[in-house]
């Protein structure tokens, strides 16, 4: 496609060079540029095909990195995890899964979504069962199950004591609301030695503790809408050195 490059739409180079016309022997011939003009041309030229900056490809492999996620309904409670939060509680689930003699350890991921979507952009092949309210997320097929906290083992009963590792977010803070949180946690953990995580606000570490033996890590979760509440992680196995270990008070 041809271009008419006008004084406005060149660089001061080129705007510069304007008047820099050298006249024909004959008034009919066309005018041509000095050499100089020439030059500041093909530079521009040159830079006109330039590919865009990198950071137009760097922004697209982020994107091809974390998840697509649906969006948060707010009304329904729901926050995502930022994308450090997501990727941390991952890779320790999957760290836990590779710990298991059956390698066909399943997760049950109760009202945390961002973490079942990171999960599987991970690992495509391990077992993750989401159990959530919004039934946006039917989705994924199987792998979703209607659940109602009100309702804490109205659950089908192939999920009953089926799961190795348990990851809970309740949607509120209250103390009832954690309660049959922790009754659904009961129903689907395979036995005592299964590994619980539940993610929820600070001011639920002693209801945590009492209701389901879980002791506070250093890791801070965090959310991508920024909250006032301050949240905390707990698990009933020590996680070590990884997710900054027991926050123990001495």
């Amino acid at each position: 496609m041809e271009q008419n490059l006008s004084a406005q739409t060149l660089p001061n180079s080129l705007s510069n060079h304007q008047d820099d016309v050298v006249p024909a022997a004959a008034d009919d011939d066309p005018p041509s540029l000095s050499l100089q003009a020439l030059e500041a041309l093909k530079e521009f030229l040159a830079e006109q095909s330039q590919p865009l900056p990198d950071t137009a490809a760097e922004s697209r492999a982020a994107d091809s990195v974390a998840p697509a996620l649906i969006s948060e309904d707010w009304r329904l409670s729901q926050f995502w995890y930022d994308p450090h939060t997501a990727e941390t509680l991952a890779q320790e689930v999957l760290i836990l899964c590779n710990s298991l003699p059956d390698s066909a350890a399943r997760v049950a991921c109760v009202a945390c979504p961002s973490l079942y979507a990171y999960l599987k952009n991970n690992d495509s092949d391990v077992p993750v069962q989401l159990l959530e309210y919004d039934k946006r997320f039917e989705q994924y097929g199987s792998d979703f199950t209607f659940y109602d906290y009100n309702r804490p083992e109205d659950l089908p009963l192939e999920l009953k004591h089926a799961f190795d590792i348990v990851v809970a977010d309740p949607p509120y803070l209250s103390r009832e609301c954690l309660e049959k949180v922790a009754q659904t946690v009961s129903f689907l953990a395979r036995s005592e030695k299964s590994y619980l995580l539940l993610l929820t606000g600070a001011v639920q570490k002693e209801r945590a503790a009492e209701l389901m033996g879980l002791h506070p890590c250093g890791f801070r979760p965090q959310h991508s809408s920024k909250l006032g509440n301050e949240f905390r992680l707990f698990t009933n196995y020590d996680p070590a050195m990884r997710l900054e270990g027991w926050d123990v008070e001495k």
